[in-house]
């Protein structure tokens, strides 16, 4: 049963207005695509090293046609695996720049043996020389030999993005991130480096280190034996150093890395003598619903719930659905809604009627004026003459 016009209006507005459209992707930079295409080109080249023309007389061949190594047959193979059938961005930066390519292959590469440095930051200006960002690839804060002081991330850091400042690691603050937060100390700082370490006693106190507490007595730490002894606790007096934290993997440990542990946190397993991150996402059975997606984190992991055009995935966003849902098609690698409106066949088959789409469906309604009939919108001149004569039953009218 068809709804009334200004019901199926009210119903158009409200679709549009609560279900939500698909989430945008969040689709690569185009540095990040040309870092990806030279990193498949550089795997390719480790995938052929050992590979020759494959003739009955490879010795013959070479001498005749040059080495396979440096050869175009080699190079055809290399492009050929670079891009999936369905990476239509990666295929169409291919396209674009494989002359660029053969022109470094067969000329450039004993001058430029970094295709990267050459592809990407000098002849397509997309990308930056590590430690350094923007336009015009200038010099992180700190410099580009150690950006931040070696503590921090540089905004926009190998990219032509970003303002170049620094986002200091956990510890550190300051413009060049050679100061330390609240909670930690300068364990180190000279011209070159600074070095901040977590505080967890005060220096020239008793500050006994227990073990479940998580810390250790470290090298360079003055420590003298104490009189009296307390259950759990070391037999001595710090009286000129702290204690740095274990490592985040461990339970307790005798010394600062992953290796120094005595036992593992939860989420963490001994694995050839350190305690590494469990991959829960990797299980045989996943721990996340249907819906969701597996997100690991050191120690743990996160349920994300799949994008709203997916009928399961296996990451963020319209890009990594496992299905559409309906409604839905995928388009350029990801699901996008089905503009119903736009199809050959019409979605809406009555005279006159317009098709409004909406995301994962669409909606047929007559235009402002016209009378709704079963199969037709009758404009309003036909729907006066309709009642007007005496021979015609009357209009149809919905419940």
């Amino acid at each position: 049963m068809r709804l009334p016009r200004p019901a199926a209006l009210g119903l158009l507005s409200l679709l549009l207005l609560l279900l939500p459209a698909p989430e945008a992707a969040k689709k690569p930079t185009p540095c990040q695509r040309c870092r990806g295409l030279v990193d498949k080109f550089n795997q390719g080249l480790v995938d052929t090293a050992k590979k020759n023309f494959g003739g009955g007389n490879t010795a013959w061949e070479e001498k005749t046609l040059s080495k396979y190594e440096s050869s175009e047959i080699r190079l055809l193979e290399i492009l050929e695996g670079l891009c999936e059938s369905s990476d239509f961005e990666c295929n169409q930066m291919l396209e674009a720049q494989e002359e660029h390519l053969e022109a470094w292959w067969l000329q450039l590469k004993n001058e430029y043996p970094d295709l990267f440095e050459w592809f990407c930051v000098k002849t397509l200006k997309l990308c930056c020389s590590p430690g350094t960002y923007g336009p015009d690839c200038l010099a992180c804060q700190g410099g580009s030999q150690r950006p931040c002081s070696g503590n921090g991330h540089c905004s926009g850091d190998g990219s032509r993005q970003g303002d170049g400042s620094c986002r200091c690691h956990v510890g550190y603050q300051g413009p060049l991130c050679t100061d330390c937060m609240d909670g930690y100390f300068s364990s180190l700082r000279n011209e070159t480096h600074s070095v901040c370490t977590v505080r967890t006693g005060l220096s020239g106190s008793y500050t006994p280190c227990r073990l479940s507490l998580g810390c250790w007595h470290g090298m360079g730490h003055v420590w003298i034996r104490n009189t009296h002894t307390q259950p759990g606790y070391s037999s001595r007096v710090r009286i000129a150093a702290f204690s740095p934290a274990c490592d985040e993997s461990c339970k307790t440990c005798s010394g600062p890395t992953n290796r120094d542990c005595g036992e593992c946190e939860v989420g963490w397993v001994l694995d050839e003598g350190a305690c590494v991150d469990v991959d829960e996402c990797a299980a045989e059975t996943p721990p996340c619903s249907a819906a969701q997606f597996c997100k690991n984190a050191n120690g743990s992991y996160t349920c994300e719930e799949c994008d709203s055009s997916c009928v399961g995935c296996t990451g963020e966003g319209p890009g990594n659905c496992k299905e559409c849902i309906p409604g839905y098609a995928r388009e350029h690698g990801q699901c996008a809604d089905v503009d119903e409106c736009s199809l050959a066949e019409k979605a809406c088959v009555r005279k006159n009627e317009n098709c409004y789409n909406t995301p994962g469906s669409y909606v047929c309604v007559c235009p402002d004026g016209f009378e709704e009939t079963e199969d037709a919108c009758v404009p309003p001149a036909e729907a006066e003459a309709t009642e007007e004569s005496p021979t015609q039953l009357p209009a149809h009218e919905d419940l």
